[in-house]
């Protein structure tokens, strides 16, 4: 059974002529005939009766418009919400990022994006690292804010913003009065580390690779806020972006002396999915956005 068939059924219910219902669908009359009799056949039923050229609904024809309206009317609902959400002007944006990013960068992007595109809206997920990124991998969203490290080669990615990292001690701790710091100098500190489902982590492993010092993490935490709890309470001492959520009263930020310590944010989306038109859009304006992004600082 094909959806052409269908149609041709109901215009012919409609018009109750053949002659007239092949003109309205610009087909041959015996195109027309041989399509509706096919339809029968596989219902195994009449679905008119026939007098010449005339044709009407008999009681079976009758039962299945009623339920074959019902289901165009759906299509025809279901292919308008699919135009609505891609369409560039009016559609959805699925987008998921890192907890953390939802204080300030996230509503940032989408507030200045939707000053030019008021129609647009956003679906927005928010969690770790293994729940966006999964999100992202199932299909779910189309876009995710990540940080650099966390691509791979089927991944698409453009610079948001590049966040400065800080050593970040409680006001009590003995480098508070320090105006900068260099990692060695954190050497032999407890350190309040990150797990792995943290965006976070991957960047500062690399950067402590770099530098061939090696810390060997007291605590491990879930997400930043909760790193920047354990320093508050004299815990241990970590590295951080400066960022809303994290500035915490009790803190203090001491740049960084070691060259290439900062967090590259970013949006990453898949090269084998499908993105949608305004997906697209949103993409281009990050893209024409990035050559304003912060430089990196060390």
């Amino acid at each position: 059974m094909e959806l052409t068939q269908l149609e041709y059924f109901l215009t012919v219910a409609r018009l109750q002529h053949m002659t007239m219902a092949s003109k309205a669908l610009r087909i041959t009359q015996p195109a027309l005939s041989h399509a509706i009799s096919k339809l029968e056949n596989e219902l195994n039923v009449p679905l008119f009766e026939r007098n010449g050229r005339n044709i009407k609904l008999n009681r079976y024809g009758q039962m299945f418009s009623k339920w074959i309206e019902q289901a165009m009317h759906n299509i025809e609902n279901g292919m308008q919400e699919i135009e609505e959400w891609s369409n560039p002007d009016t559609g959805v944006i699925s987008i998921s990022y890192l907890n953390i990013l939802g204080v300030d960068l996230v509503p940032t992007l989408v507030k200045a994006y939707q000053l030019n595109h008021p129609n647009v809206r956003f679906e927005l997920t928010q969690g770790n690292l293994g729940d966006i990124d999964e999100h992202l991998e199932q299909g779910l969203s189309d876009l995710m804010i990540t940080s650099k490290e966390s691509i791979i080669d089927n991944h698409q990615w453009i610079v948001i913003h590049t966040m400065p990292l800080y050593i970040v001690v409680s006001s009590r701790h003995r480098f508070a009065g320090h105006s900068a710091l260099s990692l060695a100098e954190l050497s032999g500190e407890p350190f309040v580390g990150l797990k792995n489902n943290c965006g976070l982590k991957a960047t500062i492993l690399s950067r402590f690779q770099n530098t061939g010092f090696v810390l060997t993490s007291t605590y491990d935490a879930e997400d930043l806020i909760t790193v920047a709890g354990f320093i508050k309470a004299d815990l241990g001492v970590s590295v951080l972006p400066k960022t809303l959520g994290l500035m915490l009263d009790g803190l203090v930020w001491i740049p960084i002396t070691d060259e290439g310590w900062y967090w590259e944010i970013g949006l990453k989306w898949r090269k084998d999915h499908y993105v949608s038109p305004a997906a697209k859009r949103f993409i281009e304006y990050v893209e024409l956005s990035s050559s304003n992004h912060d430089e990196p600082q060390g």
